[in-house]
């Protein structure tokens, strides 16, 4: 009897002491993989017995979302808890790192500082200058193993195996390589032409899929080798979306929507809302994700970030289930430009094209690397895809809006049907309103941005608060009949401000010939304008509606500019015109060119492709 009451005495004073303790937290990431192809998450998925083990004794997140859909955007968002369009941290790469402002730090530094060994092994990709209080290590051998005795440790375990890199496999490959999943089988989403190329792809990325699982068994199995899994929160969740083609860099829910499994061992369940084994349809955010780690570890989350915990002390589970919103944002991806903005809440999604001529299918090197892009991409020039498989080639509505449960693969726009109008106009005011509360800095070009906000872009945001607002507003233009819309377009193409008679421009070509009455001023701009960019896009309305031939005009613009970002954006728009409208021929000299812009590296593969024949 006394040896029995020993015993309950000592398991309650460890017990006691591990609650006392922070407890260790551990991200396992993996890379480029959205929940779409797990059937942990989805009828169409491949098994992940691992990770299906963690989630029997913790929380399966229905709802996971990245906000940014590539890997140095949406890093940059989890390393921050804050959203990149306010930060200036949304491009991908950045040509120029962003200084973060003085009350705002990458949120490992707060676990830090109070007491936290933190440890990331070991991909970072930040678009943001590092200081040197957040990690303890970084690097291919960072371990907890390395902390103090005692000490409680954040850790992050990056995995690669399922990167879009490894779908660069090479016609021998698929020759001779057989995938354990079954290619014949195996499900082509509805928007992709179901070939054996096709096919190969998804069984091979399913193959990649399961072997990153194993690699997650043995990161938790290392845990349970240690002692450690019992006071140990894990986060099991992809980077951002899936790397089959039209995932990884657009906003669709195989861009944005990531597996997400939390365990949290019965030592620190108060610290969850959740049973274990519990699954749960709140939405949550990468922006959450550093405010959650702070709260769970009891440190207060700063309010210079964005995100809102969904774990830790003081957490009402009715708020977190009721969580039914998330934002994502699309910008440069690599030397491929757009603007692209979305919302969703609940099943319903609302996507602001707000420059619908640029093509989602444009060339981007690295992405076309993957034989199935290239082979979507000819099957289209012959003519042999249907509707819906062709819209990934073809200009874009401004606005789009999908019913997510019936359409998950976003095919068929509901933005035109008079019994979505109501959702659409709601939708689209919170878009606009959540835009101007950043405020969203993509209204100014990315090489502005650079010469002028980089140091403090969240001080260049607020100073520039009406001038955005402003910026969206003319944006918006291209929501309203053109009747309606054309003598605000007149007043701005007009206007001293360079970046409204920028948007105007845009306005004009998301209108197409419905504003050729306005050639004039466009043909005065393209001729005088002090703006390269502004020149740039009067030639772009010009040669997209067939008016001209204004590739020596664009050639002649691209010879004029002195900065790297300003010229991928030229170069974004010679591509258009090769590719997709009148597809004229551009022989660029690169010894006309700015030596600084002819060397760097996005620059030259744009320029190899466009004077390929």
């Amino acid at each position: 009897m006394k040896l029995k009451l020993l015993s309950i005495l000592l398991l309650f004073c460890f017990t006691s002491i591990l609650k006392a303790q922070q407890p260790n937290i551990v991200w396992i990431t993996s890379e480029d993989n959205s929940k779409h192809y797990m059937k942990l998450f989805d009828e169409h998925g491949i098994e992940t017995p691992n990770i299906e083990t963690l989630a029997k004794d913790g929380i399966l997140f229905n709802n996971a979302f990245s906000n940014a859909a590539v890997c140095s955007a949406a890093r940059s968002t989890l390393i921050t808890s804050s959203y990149g369009p306010r930060l200036a941290t949304h491009y991908h790469r950045a040509e120029g790192k962003v200084t973060l402002p003085d009350n705002q730090y990458m949120f490992p530094a707060y676990l830090k500082k109070a007491g936290y060994y933190t440890a990331n092994n070991a991909k970072e990709d930040y678009n943001i200058y590092k200081a040197d209080d957040v990690w303890d290590d970084s690097s291919k051998k960072a371990t907890w193993k390395n902390r103090k005795v005692g000490q409680p440790f954040f850790y992050v375990y990056n995995i690669g195996t399922t990167h879009e890199g490894t779908l660069h496999f090479t016609e021998e490959t698929m020759n001779n390589s057989k995938t354990k999943t079954d290619v014949n089988s195996v499900f082509v989403q509805p928007n992709h032409p179901k070939t054996e190329l096709f096919k190969y792809t998804n069984a091979y990325y399913r193959d990649k899929i399961q072997a990153m699982d194993t690699e997650v068994g043995a990161v938790v199995n290392k845990l349970k080798d240690d002692g450690l899994l019992e006071n140990t929160i894990i986060f099991y969740f992809g980077d951002h979306g899936g790397v089959l083609p039209y995932s990884k860099g657009y906003l669709t829910e195989t861009g944005l929507q990531v597996p997400l499994v939390i365990y949290v061992p019965e030592t620190y369940k108060d610290l969850s809302i959740f049973d274990a084994g519990s699954k749960t349809d709140a939405f949550v955010s990468f922006v959450d994700f550093g405010a959650t780690v702070l709260n769970i570890a009891g440190i207060d989350v700063p309010k210079s970030m964005d995100g809102k915990p969904f774990l830790g002390k003081n957490i009402k589970k009715n708020a977190i289930e009721n969580r039914d919103k998330t934002f994502g944002y699309a910008d440069r991806f690599d030397e491929k430009y757009d603007m692209v903005r979305s919302y969703r809440k609940g099943n319903l999604k609302y996507i602001r094209n707000f420059q619908p001529f640029n093509i989602d299918g444009l060339m981007n090197a690295y992405r076309y690397k993957q034989m199935a892009y290239n082979e979507w991409f000819e099957l289209y020039k012959q003519g042999k895809l249907n509707n819906i498989q062709s819209q990934f080639f073809e200009p874009k509505a401004t606005e789009a809006l999908y019913d997510i449960q019936k359409d998950p693969f976003e095919t068929n726009n509901l933005a035109d049907k008079d019994e979505y109008q109501t959702e659409l106009k709601t939708m689209r005011k919170n878009l606009i309103s959540w835009m101007e509360c950043q405020p969203d800095l993509s209204f100014y070009p990315e090489f502005y941005l650079l010469e002028n906000a980089i140091q403090n872009p969240v001080e260049f945001g607020n100073v520039h608060k009406k001038d955005i607002k402003n910026y969206l507003n003319i944006s918006n233009l291209a929501l309203l009949d053109y009747d309606k819309a054309s003598s605000k377009i007149s007043k701005n193409l007009t206007s001293n401000d360079p970046w409204e008679r920028y948007w105007a421009l845009i306005v004009c070509t998301s209108f197409g010939e419905k504003a050729k009455g306005f050639l004039p001023h466009i043909e005065k701009i393209m001729a005088t304008d002090a703006q390269l960019l502004n020149k740039m896009r009067a030639a772009e309305y010009i040669g997209i509606n067939g008016i001209r031939d204004t590739s020596k005009d664009m050639i002649a613009i691209l010879n004029q500019s002195k900065s790297e970002t300003e010229a991928l954006l030229i170069l974004n728009a010679m591509a258009l015109q090769k590719d997709f409208y009148q597809e004229y021929n551009f022989q660029i000299d690169l010894s006309k060119i700015n030596k600084k812009v002819s060397e760097n590296k996005l620059i030259s593969q744009r320029i190899k492709y466009l004077n390929s024949k």
